[in-house]
């Protein structure tokens, strides 16, 4: 099992609640968007070029997400977040009510939605045990969305067999 396939288990068993997952659909890029376009506001010159924050982070990240294993998932969880690095991007030349609005915005809202799925799924969000989770969260994402549109049928059922199915959780199941 490669490293990606690990991380994915160990996030999906926070996350197997389907209205939970749905959430995550909506509450991970908004979240992604915000944290890229306050980041975006970090600018400086090197050489004539203008290096900003939000891009430098989007490498790293990439650059982790490409040690992990499931290329085609990393690679396509790499191209989204640069999409809303993209779309974040001018928020930081905006002005300063703007810039703040739109990503504490986000931000804000895009919590909103996490908790409320990991309310109905009863269980803390997975970041709390392992600070990866933040990282992992995007990934899952993708894969879920594969996973919905057929494809990555070996990944989901070892996540599947690990975590358990997707099912929704009572509230006598919740461990919250």
């Amino acid at each position: 099992m490669d490293n990606a396939t690990r991380q994915l288990v160990q996030y999906a068993g926070y996350h197997r609640d389907p209205r939970n997952i749905a959430t995550h659909f909506i509450g991970i890029p908004l979240i992604a968007f915000a944290i890229a376009a306050l980041l975006a506001r970090i600018q400086w010159e090197t050489a004539g070029l203008v290096i900003s924050a939000d891009w430098v982070v989007w490498t790293l990240v990439t650059a982790w997400y490409l040690t992990l294993g499931q290329r085609a998932l990393t690679l396509s969880t790499a191209g989204v977040l640069a999409g809303l690095v993209a779309l974040a991007h001018p928020l930081g030349t905006a002005p300063l009510n703007t810039w703040l609005g739109w990503s504490l915005g986000c931000f804000v809202i895009g919590w909103v939605f996490q908790f409320v799925g990991h309310y109905w799924e009863g269980r803390k969000p997975a970041f709390v045990d392992d600070l990866r989770g933040l990282l992992i969260g995007p990934m899952f994402v993708m894969a879920e969305l594969g996973f919905a549109l057929g494809t990555g049928k070996a990944l989901q059922s070892m996540i599947d067999s690990a975590a358990g199915p997707v099912q929704r959780r009572s509230p006598a199941q919740r461990q919250i």
